[in-house]
């Protein structure tokens, strides 16, 4: 852009051809690699960030053209300013755009214009004519005839910014929005400088205008997929906060032994805990619950509700509910189990759970228990352990009108009880993860309580960095009266 110092001031010479194609290389290389990244980037859009990241991607994209037919440009550089060539044909600047020029690139989208302020003449580039949907069979219009084309809150900034350039010699910078004949509401962006005469006084104006319309759309699309994925963030944090306060609401105190209200010869020495998912969004719908009910059994289940999310906490707070009023009521284990699926069978929301639900008896150490597609419970006596044998049960919510068996067995003083949810063992599943539970065997028979057995199991099998979250509840017959 020429200097406003002086009309006469000769122009900066091009950057050498060899510098701008090593540029123009380097920014196709560039092109292609995050293109490639863009594309690898699947998004069925219904994840904010995934959203947010694709306008992104794209946004660069849109730059990276831009640059690339900017440096395109420098090298080749301008196309003459004239109204008509020597011959009376429509010079090549003011004819439609050629075949290979895609509408809407950037050598359709940038022109460029110079007013002369001593003859009130204008000349625009055929770019320009375009960008404003104008025929350029039309004389350009002045300076004080501009403003006709631009939206009316935008005239006093493009009036400002004409005024200090021609005034005050400020270089020109801003944007402002036009109507072009069709209607089609376009931005433009100028940059301009005033030429000043040899009398020190603005002899004319010259300026680049860009067509930046699909850039800020695209600016526009960025801040609001940004805007929503914050957004999703914060509902995210409110609902992990909200499900978190409800887990703990209703599960019993996991960090230490459960205490029931009457101790005696065959009562049972309860601890548990649930260990979360190495993802702090995945709280599910795990759970474990003791008992003591009203005739002196003790309830005993543990379960999981499928999915993750405050929707799914909420609905394990109303199937532990619905368990422990059921079993205060007199339920047996089987027809709990069937009372459940019909609860869940009828919820508006469906849902698929799997739990195990046992009642124990302490005069006579008999244990009645139940499962819906549920892992067995695990039996450890004398060092060694098994695997209950389980009654029929299919996983809750998943047929209407299902039945469910139970099974009983007698408790011997010592035994220990292992009920659990799917994930317990980090990295293994079925027989694999059956075989290592059955393996702490030997480190339950030197553990002194329910709760050096929990201790062990974590000791085992970690804590934290499950992909899902996990529950453990350990029963262990009584041998004795407690002091």
């Amino acid at each position: 852009m020429p200097s406003h110092v002086s009309a006469d001031h000769p122009a900066a010479q091009p950057p050498g051809r060899g510098s701008v194609e090593a540029l123009i290389s380097q920014t196709r290389r560039l092109k292609g690699d995050v293109d490639a990244v863009r594309r690898d980037t699947r998004s069925d859009g219904s994840d904010p960030q995934e959203r947010w990241q694709r306008a992104l991607y794209d946004l660069a994209l849109h730059q990276l053209n831009d640059l690339d037919e900017h440096l395109a440009q420098l090298r080749d550089g301008p196309a003459p300013l004239s109204a008509a060539s020597d011959d009376g044909e429509t010079p090549a600047e003011l004819r439609p755009e050629p075949a290979g020029v895609p509408r809407g690139s950037l050598l359709s989208r940038v022109g460029s214009a110079e007013w002369n302020l001593l003859t009130d003449e204008a000349g625009w580039s055929g770019e320009l004519y375009q960008i404003l949907g104008r025929d350029p069979a039309t004389p350009a219009l002045t300076l004080d005839e501009l403003p006709s084309l631009v939206l009316d809150e935008d005239r006093p900034r493009l009036t400002t910014m004409v005024t200090d350039c021609l005034v005050d010699a400020r270089p020109i910078d801003g944007e402002f929005r036009v109507v072009r004949p069709d209607g089609r509401v376009r931005t433009v962006h100028m940059m301009g400088e005033p030429v000043l005469g040899g009398d020190g006084s603005t002899a004319s104006m010259w300026a680049v205008l860009r067509d930046v319309s699909e850039l800020r759309r695209s600016q526009h699309t960025v801040r609001e997929s940004r805007d929503s994925l914050q957004l999703h963030r914060r509902q995210t944090r409110a609902e992990q906060r909200l499900a978190v306060e409800l887990q703990e609401a209703v599960l019993p105190s996991g960090r230490g032994a459960l205490r029931l209200p009457h101790r005696g010869p065959g009562t049972l020495e309860l601890a548990a805990r649930h260990l979360p998912s190495g993802n702090d969004t995945l709280l599910g719908g795990d759970w474990y619950d003791a008992l003591e009910l009203s005739d002196g059994d003790t309830l005993l289940s543990v379960g999981d509700l499928t999915g993750h999310g405050v929707g799914v906490t909420s609905g394990m707070t109303m199937l532990l509910g619905a368990v422990r009023g059921m079993a205060m009521a007199g339920a047996q284990p089987g027809h709990l189990m069937s009372l459940l699926n019909q609860l869940l069978d009828a919820t508006v929301q469906p849902a698929l759970g799997s739990a195990v639900c046992c009642r124990y008896r302490p005069a006579t150490r008999t244990l009645t228990w139940a499962q819906a597609g549920h892992p067995a419970p695990l039996l450890y006596r004398d060092g060694t352990g098994c695997v209950l044998s389980a009654p029929d049960g299919v996983l809750l919510g998943a047929t209407s009108g299902a039945g469910y068996g139970q099974a009983e067995l007698t408790l011997e003083p010592g035994d220990l009880l292992l009920l659990h949810t799917d994930g317990l063992v980090p990295g293994h599943s079925g027989a694999d993860s059956l075989d290592r539970l059955l393996g702490l065997a030997p480190r339950f028979g030197t553990a002194g309580t329910a709760q050096d057995c929990v201790r062990a199991v974590v000791e085992e099998f970690g804590e934290n960095g499950r992909e899902d979250e996990a529950c453990v509840l350990i029963a262990m017959v009584s041998e004795q009266v407690s002091e």
